[in-house]
């Protein structure tokens, strides 16, 4: 099958930023489209996302150089080219570009290809993409982890930690279980219009008030969970992203929003263990900075056979950075964000890399997202159980839910809710 047509335009993101949309056409007529998201508390490692830096336009954030390297050098090397499976493009995309980290033509350039030719490949064979991506087996729901409080870099407000999520997964079903979520969300935000609090948002479609501490976050949920009408830990646990890489100060932690101070690598493990005690949370992602390694075996040691611990920042979605984690026992997880490594079998392989070793895996948006759903079909396609991909309002985050709740009703008897089970420990 060779690919007959490969552009790209300029479009625009959910914080208004502009990012790269790509269309792919094949011989046949089938034709894939893709947007790349991005991230504003980024990894030291992720692939490199290519902006122009012309502060004449939108303030130097334009993506025009990406864009024309699809038009230009990308298009000159794939159309009229047989070009083989997902695996063979995305390989010729690498080479093309040259970089360990895509730096010359962009991840966001290369991703928006890559997943646009997924699209094309699965209508070709007139497949669902989930299907195309995953085969026959790829029937798993997840649960999903809805960022219903923002803090850290994703809000203007007094809250140090990134996001405080519901777990909603005592239910029967994908629909069941975002119903739960939803329910949850609204009654969290009745409880903060009646305490006077902010009910406006973060990037992510979380509430973002201002409160006094980070404890006060997670008391607010709860009580939210029960004024829905269930039980905390037992029908909607909790989830947290402290994404302690952005507390981290010369080897310190700082909390930078509410008291100022500072702690080691020790003090963070044992809040965290306090907070595992006194709080129904069954997930944490980045509860130590990416530089940390150390501290992260530490607590790894101590908490990883009570919660799953999450590695973002740390692995990047990155094998290379997996397999060091697998050796010197870092996590028990891992976040897969396709713009961190910047292809579709990047993110395939280093999925089935952590499975491999014991690993949860979990699927993830970005900040700065569009309505673009290739994470609903990617996370069914390798069955990883739960999915992030923001709160439980706004289209960006939203178009996902809806994806998500089509694929549960394609699949009918097949379907599978994840549950409870989605978590390691």
């Amino acid at each position: 099958m060779r690919i007959t047509r490969i552009d790209a335009i300029e479009v625009l993101d959910s914080r208004g930023n502009p990012t790269v949309e790509a269309v792919l056409q094949l011989e046949d007529g089938s034709e894939g489209r893709a947007i790349t998201p991005s991230g504003a508390s980024t990894g030291a490692n992720e692939a490199t996302e290519l902006r122009d830096g012309d502060p004449h336009r939108y303030g130097g954030k334009g993506v025009q150089k990406a864009v024309g390297h699809v038009r230009g050098e990308i298009a000159a090397a794939l159309v009229g080219k047989d070009a083989g499976e997902q695996r063979e493009l995305d390989q010729r995309l690498r080479e093309l570009d040259g970089t360990p980290n895509k730096s010359r033509l962009g991840a966001n350039a290369i991703l928006a290809v890559s997943i646009a030719y997924a699209r094309a490949m699965a209508a070709s064979r007139k497949l669902p993409l989930y299907r195309h991506l995953g085969g026959d087996e790829a029937t798993v729901l997840p649960v999903p982890c809805l960022n219903v409080i923002n803090g850290g870099r994703h809000a203007d407000n007094t809250v140090d930690f990134q996001e405080f999520k519901i777990v909603p997964h005592h239910a029967a079903s994908f629909a069941e279980s975002i119903r739960m979520g939803e329910e949850v969300f609204h009654a969290l935000k009745k409880l903060l219009h009646e305490q006077g609090l902010s009910t406006g948002v973060g990037d992510e479609g979380g509430f973002a008030p201002n409160l006094h501490s980070n404890e006060q976050a997670v008391e607010l949920i709860l009580k939210a969970i029960e004024a829905a009408g269930y039980k905390p830990g037992d029908d909607v646990a909790l989830a947290l992203d402290p994404a302690a890489s952005e507390m981290w100060h010369h080897g310190r932690y700082r909390f930078f929003k509410s008291d100022q101070h500072e702690c080691d690598s020790a003090a963070m493990t044992a809040l965290w263990e306090d907070w595992l005690a006194r709080y129904p949370v069954v997930l944490l992602e980045d509860p130590l900075a990416e530089y940390d390694w150390e501290g992260w075996s530490a607590l790894t040691l101590r908490l990883g056979g009570r919660v799953e611990l999450v590695g973002d920042d740390i692995f990047c979605t990155n094998p290379d950075l997996l397999r060091r984690g697998i050796r010197e026992g870092v996590a028990n997880s891992i976040l897969l964000k396709p713009n961190q490594i910047g292809t579709v079998t990047e993110t395939m392989d280093c999925a089935a890399e952590a499975k491999a070793a014991g690993y949860g895996c979990y699927v993830s948006h970005r900040s700065g997202e569009t309505e673009d759903t290739f994470i609903a079909d990617l996370v069914v396609a390798l069955g990883c159980g739960h999915i992030k991909t923001g709160s439980g309002c706004r289209g960006e985050r939203t178009a996902k839910f809806n994806r998500l709740l089509r694929i549960e009703h394609e699949l009918g008897p097949r379907a599978r809710f994840a549950g409870r089970g989605a978590f390691v420990r």
